[in-house]
């Protein structure tokens, strides 16, 4: 009788089971997340523009064939659409299906189209591939470098004239003729270790460095980088998955306080293939050069060098005729300069030139030399600067400058450091404007196009999800929505959502910092609640932004959790240069500290159970996890630290001697900063999460941390994803698996 119960029981189990259950639209799920991709967003394929910015092009998917891909072209003004290439013309010869469209460029005349397909990943990125050139006129479709290796090339660019290509293949420069297909190879010892035309590792990451050359104006000339990596030691990850027997991967990877890659530029002679290289003063492995391009109308090149402490940068004139240089301008900061100002407007992971006008006698220059981030106008032969926006607030971005006009776009937000909104200032900085409407308050991002008459506005705020227009500027006139997501909107309409509000927050310092909140659907004050702290905390990102809030943490607060997150010192807000900057040589101390300090005057709300308290942040944050939960065990509870680095000089040197000088001279504040060696004060519960193929940061710093808490008998979670880099993505159903368990660890513990 039991056992027939037993059989009853499991086929009613069964039966509910595979029955279909209505989803209630009101909650986030998991599955609704990772799963049926409910909250995904509308696409919005790469786009170019095209004529100067009178149109642009984008992908879009064929309605005639079966996976391909559309190249059309919009009127930006009125945004009149016509079909310039359409995938039926992309199938290679012998082939049935069209190319895989993962980016395009155009040539200069507009009669050609490169199209890169078949990629493979380096580093970051997925930057190596095949290129394909149609010719618009002919529909001539065919391969770059066709008989160098699949997928091999690299950073493929049109000539000015459009008659050549140049590309970069295992770590040589190539030029294609376009009309013969024969192909010069100009550089001849790359390598393993000597890389010419693109960057190792530490470059990529820290400098934003991946297209390593540049053709000079009058295509006789291609100046590039070569990397010397000969010195930088191996650092090895193993693949234990893949294969019966293990795989070792090396990185060459330099460590905090160990020297760099030996870096030079050189220019390339099309002509006859000799090489000059540029004869820039200075110990080629204790300083940077991290930027190059060649003056307009110039045969003279523009290189910025950063010493190896990066607190002073150096800008060179060198003249490829007369072989001469000059350093014509130098910046310094007491703690370090920052070589781009992208801010949070930052859209593509590409490095900034310098800005040059007045048929390059002047050029614009961002400084925070004044205390605020201020762009300045500087005179190349006399040095003599001129300061533009004044005034004390900071600049975010510096997006352009308009000649015709004589107008300078920018982003920034003056009064409010959480939200970003475009600005436009003349040249004698009397006439800044801005020029996003009051209605789109949040964070507005900005791509402008190359005359300065059109714009693609990013938009999203906290309570309003992300969208893209087509504006006019400088009337910033909405003249086409790009993206609605007009689906997730209505997704999201009918969601069971708290409130999400902005706040101050004085700590017992006297630092004031701001946070925003997400408040459970029905929040009573009168009830207690858990709270997570979200947190990064290190000048390489902002998290209390006004913009739309990640939908995991939506989902937590359904489940009755009270969501925080707040921007300490040394994160990059608009508050001038000594908050940005008093985290130098105090990065672990002064980031948590004001964390904490923060949070303990947030526990004092009478809604919030502070036996209940937890943290979680990745990368940078997930160390800040580590030190909040090692250094003040008696506000936090629970935390998950995602990929942390526990030992900073476990860190690349670039990232971490620009914020934390060299360890050489200043070791205690590496042994202070660093949350491996306070673990033996881990009081709450801890779920550590690392993928063993982190380039990035190394599954040894969640080694070196497990024998420190072994050391002291501290208890905790561990969960390795193998072979998972530092996104932790790679693999079916990885993602899922993640933010499976670290909800249910949170549910566990807060509820």
């Amino acid at each position: 009788m039991t056992r027939y119960l037993a059989i009853l029981i499991l086929i009613a189990f069964f039966d509910i089971a595979n029955s279909q259950v209505a989803i209630d639209s009101s909650v986030i799920t998991l599955e609704r997340i990772y799963k049926t991709g409910d909250f995904s967003q509308e696409w919005f394929g790469p786009y170019q523009w095209y004529q100067n910015g009178k149109y642009y092009t984008k992908l879009e998917r064929s309605k005639t064939i079966k996976g391909g891909l559309d190249i059309v072209k919009y009127n930006t003004g009125t945004n009149k659409k016509e079909l310039l290439v359409a995938a039926e013309d992309l199938f290679p010869k012998d082939t049935n299906k069209p190319l895989s469209i993962e980016n395009y460029f155009w040539s200069h005349d507009l009669d050609k189209l490169l199209i890169f397909t078949n990629s493979l990943r380096v580093w970051r990125s997925n930057t190596k591939g095949d290129y394909w050139v149609f010719d618009m006129q002919t529909k001539e479709l065919f391969q770059l470098g066709k008989n160098l290796p699949n997928s091999s090339l690299m950073f493929a660019k049109f000539s000015n004239d459009d008659t050549k290509i140049a590309f970069v293949c295992k770590n040589n420069i190539y030029v294609e003729n376009l009309k013969t297909k024969n192909i010069t190879q100009l550089t001849f010892d790359g390598n393993e270790d000597i890389i010419n035309g693109t960057f190792d590792w530490v470059y990529e990451e820290e400098m934003k460095c991946r297209d390593g050359f540049r053709w000079s104006n009058d295509d006789k000339y291609i100046a590039f980088w070569q990397v010397d990596a000969s010195g930088i030691r191996d650092f090895y990850m193993i693949n234990n998955t893949d294969s019966v027997y293990s795989k070792i991967i090396p990185v060459q990877y330099p460590k905090t306080g160990y020297d760099p890659s030996s870096v030079k530029t050189g220019v390339i002679n099309i002509q006859n293939k000799s090489i000059n290289w540029i004869p820039v003063p200075g110990d080629t492995k204790q300083n940077y050069l991290p930027r190059l391009q060649w003056l307009e109308d110039e045969n003279k090149i523009v290189l910025q060098q950063l010493n190896r402490r990066q607190n002073t940068l150096k800008l060179w004139l060198y003249d490829v005729n007369n072989k001469s240089i000059d350093n014509f301008f130098i910046d310094k900061d007491k703690a370090w300069i920052d070589i781009d100002w992208s801010d949070v407007s930052q859209t593509k992971w590409e490095p900034t030139d310098v800005i040059f006008f007045n048929d390059n006698k002047n050029f614009l220059w961002v400084s925070e030399k004044d205390g605020w981030r201020h762009i300045y106008n500087i005179d190349v032969a006399s040095g003599n600067e001129s300061l533009i926006t004044k005034g004390q607030y900071d600049i975010a971005s510096l997006y352009g400058y308009d000649k015709k006009n004589k107008i300078i776009y920018l982003n920034a937000s003056p009064d409010n450091s959480t939200e970003r909104y475009l600005y436009s200032i003349d040249l004698d900085g009397k006439t800044l404007k801005r020029l996003t409407p009051e209605n789109f308050k949040g964070v507005n991002l900005y791509s402008i196009s190359p005359d300065f008459n059109f714009a693609i506005q990013s938009f999203s705020s906290v309570d309003h999800i992300p969208i893209k227009n087509m504006v006019s500027i400088p009337d910033h006139k909405v003249l086409t929505n790009l993206v609605k997501n007009d689906k997730l909107k209505n997704i999201v309409s009918k969601l069971k959502l708290g409130k999400r509000e902005f706040f101050n927050i004085t700590t017992a310092d006297k630092i004031e910092m701001d946070g925003y909140i997400i408040f459970p659907p029905d929040f009573d004050p009168a009830k207690k609640y858990p709270v997570l702290f979200y947190v990064y905390g290190e000048p390489w990102g902002q998290t209390a932004l006004n913009r739309w809030p990640g939908i995991w943490h939506l989902m937590l607060s359904q489940k009755e959790m009270i969501i925080i997150t707040m921007d300490n010192r040394g994160t990059p807000c608009l508050k001038g240069r000594e908050w940005r900057k008093s985290i130098y040589r105090k990065v672990g101390v002064i980031n948590s500290r004001d964390q904490a300090m923060a949070a303990k005057e947030i526990l004092k709300k009478k809604f919030i159970d502070t036996s209940k308290v937890a943290v979680w942040g990745w990368s940078g944050g997930g160390s800040m996890t580590l030190n909040l939960l090692f250094r003040y065990p008696e506000i936090y509870k629970t935390g998950i630290s995602v990929a942390p680095v526990t030992n900073l000089l476990y860190y690349d040197n670039v990232y971490e001697e620009r914020y934390m000088g060299l360890p050489q001279e200043n070791q205690e504040d590496y042994i202070q900063g660093s949350p491996v060696n306070f673990a033996r004060n881990l009081q709450g519960n801890l779920l550590l999460i690392h993928g063993t193929g982190d380039d990035n940061v190394h599954y040894q710093n969640t080694e070196a941390l497990i024998n420190e808490l072994i050391k002291y008998n501290k208890q905790f979670k561990l969960m390795s994803y193998p072979n998972r880099t530092h996104g932790i993505y790679e693999g079916k159903g990885t993602r899922y698996h993640l933010y499976t368990m670290m909800t249910n660890y949170l549910m566990e513990k807060l509820r």
